[in-house]
C-alpha cells in the first residue's frame, strides 16, 4: 500500500476496499525500513496513528462519511502545529514546544480523514536550503546520498518520495516546498500569498518578508493529489489576518497560452534543466497549449529584492546574540553569514520602504504578463541539487545558489502559486520543472502540471540508494 498515491487510498478506504488501519500500518513499516537510511522523519506518531485510523473504520462500518482524505498518512514539517508532538522548527531549545492547538489547515485535514503519521525534517528556523539541524541531523536525497535533498521541507519531500507516507505538509518561503519535491522527484504546489493561513494560530511579530512571501502547502507524488489535498486546505481562518478565502474551481477551461523561459534572466543554465524545460513545453504543446519561448518581466529585479528583503529582515533575528533562547546551528549561521556578504543590505528606512514599493510596480507588470500567458513555464533551479557542505563553502557558494533560485524566489516575492513537477530521470538525478500562474490561480498551475506529468512515468515511489 505504500506505493499508493493519497486519491487511491482514499478512494480505497471509503469505499471499502481495505481499511485505514491497514493502510497505517503498512506506512508505518515502511517507515522502520527507509528512515533508518534517510532521516527524513524525526518523529513517528504510531499509537495516534492507529488510534486515528481505528475510529475512522469504526465511522465508516456505522456508514459515516469519512471524508475526501480518508485513511490518507502524511507527514506534518516540524514547524507546523500538531498537538501530537511538539514544533520545534528543528531547535534543540523547542523540543518540547507542545502547541495548544492544530494549524486551522491541520485540523481541516484531519476533518477530511487525513492521519500524520510522521514528522518532517527541516534546516532549524527554515532559512537554508539543505535539511539538517543540530536536533536531528541530517535527511539524505534519498536518489544520491552525497547531494542534499534540498530544503526547507527537505523531510516531508524525501518521506513523500520513499513511500513512508502519501502526502507531506510544508512551507515556502524561498522555495522551500518546490525545490525539495524537485530533489525528490515528487510534485510540490506553493499556493498564492493569503491562500493557506499560518502554520500556527498565535500571532507573532514576524518579519514582513515572512508575512508576505512564506506560505503553508502540500507535497504528494502526483499532482491529482495536490489539488485534493488543497482543495481541503485552503481558506481564511479567525487568527491570520492575511488569510483570504477564494474559490477552487475543479479544473481549468480558459485560454491556454505558455510563457516558456529556459533561463530567466539570461543569468546561465545547466544544459539538463534546459532540456528539462524545453521537453515540458512539449509535453504542453501536444497537450494543447499554445507555447512561445517569451522572458516574463524583470526576475533579475524581483531575485534581488526577495534577497535583499529576506536577508534585511532576518539579520538582527540571526545574528544578534539572546534574541532566540539557545544557539541557532553552526551551519544556519555559517550560512547567513555567507548569504548577506554580497547583499546590499536596505539599512535606511527610504531604502527599505522603497523596496515594498517596487515590488507591486512587479506585481503590476506580471499581473498584465499573466493575462496574455496564463502559465509562466521554467526550471525548478538552473543547476543540479549542490553536493553536501557547498552551500557552507563561501559567500560565492551562496551567491551562487540563489542564482540558481531566482525563478523560485521571485514567485515568492509577487506572492503567485506555483507547482513543481517531475519530468524524469537522468541517471540518478530527477528532472523536473515549475509552473507558476496568476494570483489564485493555483487550478491553473494545476491544469499545466498535469499535462506535464502525464507525458512522462512516473519516478516514485523510490528505494533509496546507499
Amino acid at each position: 500500500m505504500d506505493n499508493l498515491t493519497a486519491t487511491e487510498i482514499a478512494d480505497g478506504v471509503r469505499s471499502g476496499k481495505f481499511t485505514a488501519a491497514a493502510v497505517v500500518e503498512a506506512h508505518l513499516a515502511r517507515i522502520g525500513e527507509v528512515n533508518p537510511q534517510v532521516n527524513a522523519v524525526t518523529v513517528v506518531l504510531a499509537d495516534r496513528a492507529r488510534q486515528a485510523a481505528a475510529t475512522l473504520d469504526e465511522r465508516i462500518a456505522a456508514g459515516e462519511d469519512p471524508g475526501p482524505l480518508a485513511g490518507v498518512p502524511i507527514s506534518v514539517k516540524e514547524n507546523i502545529d500538531l498537538t501530537w508532538s511538539a514544533s520545534t522548527s528543528g531547535l534543540p531549545f523547542a523540543a518540547g514546544n507542545i502547541p495548544p492547538a492544530n494549524a486551522t489547515f491541520v485540523d481541516k485535514l484531519l476533518a477530511a480523514g487525513a492521519i500524520p503519521v510522521a514528522r518532517g525534517n527541516m534546516p532549524d528556523i527554515g532559512l537554508r536550503w539543505d535539511t539538517d539541524n543540530d536536533l536531528f541531523g541530517r535527511t539524505l536525497n534519498p536518489w544520491d546520498p552525497a547531494r542534499v535533498p534540498g530544503g526547507s521541507s527537505g523531510g516531508d519531500a524525501v518521506a513523500v518520495a520513499t513511500g513512508m507516507v502519501a502526502a507531506g505538509l510544508g512551507n515556502d518561503y524561498g522555495g522551500s516546498l518546490r525545490l525539495p519535491a524537485h530533489a525528490a522527484g515528487i510534485t510540490a504546489l506553493r499556493p498564492s500569498a493569503g491562500r493557506v493561513p499560518g502554520p500556527t494560530r498565535a500571532v507573532e511579530p514576524l518579519p514582513l518578508s515572512l508575512q508576505a512571501m512564506a506560505v503553508n502547502g502540500p507535497l504528494a507524488r502526483r499532482v491529482a493529489d495536490l489539488d485534493l489535498l488543497f482543495g481541503v486546505m485552503h481558506g481564511a481562518d479567525d487568527v491570520d489576518p492575511l488569510s483570504v478565502t477564494v474559490a477552487h474551481p475543479s479544473g481549468y477551461d480558459g485560454p491556454r497560452r505558455v510563457a516558456v523561459t529556459v533561463d530567466p534572466a539570461g543569468w546561465g543554465v545547466d544544459p539538463q534543466a534546459a532540456a528539462s524545460v524545453r521537453a515540458a513545453a512539449s509535453a504542453l504543446a501536444a497537450a494543447g497549449w499554445e507555447v512561445e519561448e517569451v522572458e516574463p518581466p524583470s526576475v533579475d529585479r524581483c531575485a534581488t529584492l526577495w534577497r535583499q528583503l529576506s536577508s534585511t529582515e532576518n539579520a538582527p533575528m540571526l545574528l544578534t546574540p539572546g534574541v532566540f533562547p539557545g544557539p541557532l546551528s553552526a551551519g544556519t549561521v555559517q550560512y547567513f553569514r555567507d548569504n548577506i556578504v554580497d547583499v546590499a543590505l536596505l539599512d535606511t528606512s527610504a531604502a527599505y520602504q522603497g523596496a515594498w514599493a517596487e515590488r507591486f510596480v512587479h506585481a503590476a507588470a506580471w499581473r498584465a504578463f499573466h493575462a496574455r500567458y496564463p502559465i509562466v513555464l521554467g526550471p525548478v533551479t538552473t543547476q543540479p541539487m549542490p553536493l553536501i557542505g557547498f552551500d557552507l563553502s563561501g559567500p560565492a557558494a551562496a551567491t551562487d545558489l540563489w542564482r540558481a533560485h531566482r525563478l523560485l524566489v521571485t514567485a515568492n516575492f509577487l506572492g503567485l502559486p506555483a507547482v513543481a513537477v517531475p519530468t524524469g530521470l537522468s541517471g540518478s538525478r530527477p528532472l523536473g520543472v515549475q509552473v507558476i500562474a496568476r494570483l489564485h490561480g493555483e487550478h491553473i498551475a494545476l491544469a499545466a502540471a498535469r499535462d506535464i506529468e502525464a507525458a512522462f512515468d512516473p519516478i516514485t515511489p523510490v528505494r533509496p540508494r546507499s
